[in-house]
């Protein structure tokens, strides 16, 4: 929860809320592909290279798919870190009201995945959130190992899957539907808690990985990934994730659905260290008052945890049958018309937060989730 909320406010960290505002856009750019399939959100995993469209909608996937929800989840553990150090320096005891934090951030992803969202990945950090606030303040040995372990097992899930799939024993095909085209949005809602094992499997087993990433973000922050004389390791983590994973990346996405979990929750990972590296350099050599993508990008990352929330939100009514329908009014113009969607919601999101912030110190969810979290305390 910590890193959809605003960090404090300080010279060496402004580059947190605009890193957060990528991230939160940048997980649209995944998930738009899910609202804008007309069979429905399991049968995005169908997709196949059968036309020219279809390979450029590879490449205009392949630019989002699973990077920047890895971004997002460093981004986690770097708030983490955050709240770990408050803690530490008001004398409070820890994890104590972290784990409040945690339960509020559980409750929060269940409602999302009810009532708007198959994908949420609020539930995931919650539970792996509770698993991390007691590592994150033993010794570096301890959190090594935990790292060391959860990469393992995840690595090791991905790749007996994978193996599975090649030798033909697993597929992630799954049969369509018209229920998103034409149902109802309560037959949408109920379809979420009939299929609830089928849409919260991803959540479950990206524990490991969401564990990896939290400490890896927590130690990155502590080794001083933003300040200004650290510009040799933002360069390190620049040329791991584009110098190595970018071109693998490119190869597993026009390798064939066999290789879909290696092209999604391996290799994306790597990458979004090296755009942790690359926006605060970028940020760092810009010069005079921020423009205006700079202070969206600003406003969304300052209300990270409404804008997650309520641009999925705003898909569904685009998107499904109960609200505008485009998803199967528009397949004809796929794959561009998916990619000005996404483009007008974030130009939207990025104008509404901003106006937003000009009123009120909070987005709206974020306040929500501040009174939630005094009210036991009062």
């Amino acid at each position: 929860m910590t890193s959809l909320q605003q960090a404090p406010t300080t010279t060496r960290i402004a580059a947190l809320d605009v890193i957060r505002g990528v991230a939160i856009l940048g997980t649209l750019g995944t998930n738009i592909w899910i609202f804008t399939n007309p069979q429905g959100p399991a049968a995005a995993l169908n997709f196949t290279l059968d036309s020219g469209a279809a390979h450029v909608e590879a490449v205009l996937r392949w630019l989002a798919n699973g990077k920047f929800l890895a971004l997002l989840t460093l981004l986690f553990g770097i708030g983490l870190e955050l709240q770990y150090r408050s803690a530490r320096r008001r004398g409070g005891k820890w994890p104590g009201w972290y784990l409040w934090r945690a339960a509020l951030l559980f409750t929060e992803g269940l409602l999302h995945y009810v009532l708007i969202f198959e994908y949420d990945v609020l539930m995931s950090y919650a539970v792996t959130s509770i698993l991390v606030a007691y590592l994150i303040g033993r010794s570096d040995r301890a959190q090594r190992g935990w790292m060391i372990a959860m990469g393992t097992a995840h690595v090791a899930f991905i790749g007996l899957t994978t193996l599975g799939m090649l030798r033909g024993h697993v597929s992630l095909v799954t049969p369509s539907t018209d229920r998103y085209t034409h149902g109802s949005y309560l037959e949408q809602l109920s379809t979420r808690l009939a299929n609830w094992g089928d849409f919260r499997a991803e959540a479950i087993f990206i524990i490991p990985l969401s564990t990896l990433l939290f400490l890896a973000g927590a130690r990155l922050y502590r080794a001083g990934v933003f300040d200004a004389d650290r510009q040799q390791l933002r360069n390190r983590l620049m040329l791991f994730g584009f110098g190595i994973g970018v071109p693998l990346n490119l190869v597993t996405t026009f390798a064939g659905p066999n290789w879909f979990m290696v092209d999604r929750y391996i290799l994306p990972p790597i990458i979004a260290l090296g755009l942790l590296g690359l926006i605060p350099t970028v940020l760092a050599k810009l010069r005079g008052e921020p423009g205006a993508l700079h202070r969206g990008l600003t406003s969304v990352g300052r209300t990270a945890l409404s804008c997650y929330v309520f641009q999925n939100l705003v898909a569904t009514i685009l998107c499904y049958g109960w609200g505008f329908g485009l998803a199967s009014r528009m397949d004809w113009a796929r794959p561009w018309w998916v990619l000005l969607a996404w483009a007008a919601i974030c130009a939207m999101f990025m104008t509404l937060a901003t106006w937003w912030l000009r009123r009120f110190e909070r987005g709206p969810l974020e306040a929500a989730w501040n009174w939630a979290y005094r009210l036991p305390q009062r």
